[in-house]
């Protein structure tokens, strides 16, 4: 699929039919900083709060982790980036895209 489209035309998410494909306009729909921030300070919270679920035993904290991952990303998106998530369309694709924006964003491919 070609994800180049001319500006101010929307890119439907439910229309990638692979990865690949998506996490090009997954990058695109975080342009911004504070958005990126946002995403990186939930993710690692999640993967705090996973950690504490596993040493304490307490499932309460995989709540904690998704409650925080969520909430830090959608303040992102809706205060920053001014657009919806593409959870509500593609879950699985975004929440791929979460690990791997959080991948590269480690390993200096996108910046924060």
């Amino acid at each position: 699929m070609n994800t180049t489209t001319a500006p101010g035309t929307a890119v439907d998410p439910k229309s990638f039919t692979s990865f690949a494909e998506f996490y090009p306009f997954y990058l695109s729909e975080h342009s911004d900083l504070t958005c990126r921030r946002l995403h990186f300070v939930g993710s690692s919270l999640a993967l705090l709060f996973l950690a504490l679920a596993v040493v304490t035993r307490n499932a309460w904290w995989l709540l904690a982790g998704v409650v925080s991952g969520y909430a830090f990303a959608w303040i992102g998106h809706f205060m920053f980036e001014k657009n919806k998530p593409a959870s509500f369309k593609r879950p699985l694709y975004s929440f791929m895209g979460d690990w791997a924006m959080y991948r590269d964003i480690w390993t200096g491919q996108v910046r924060i």
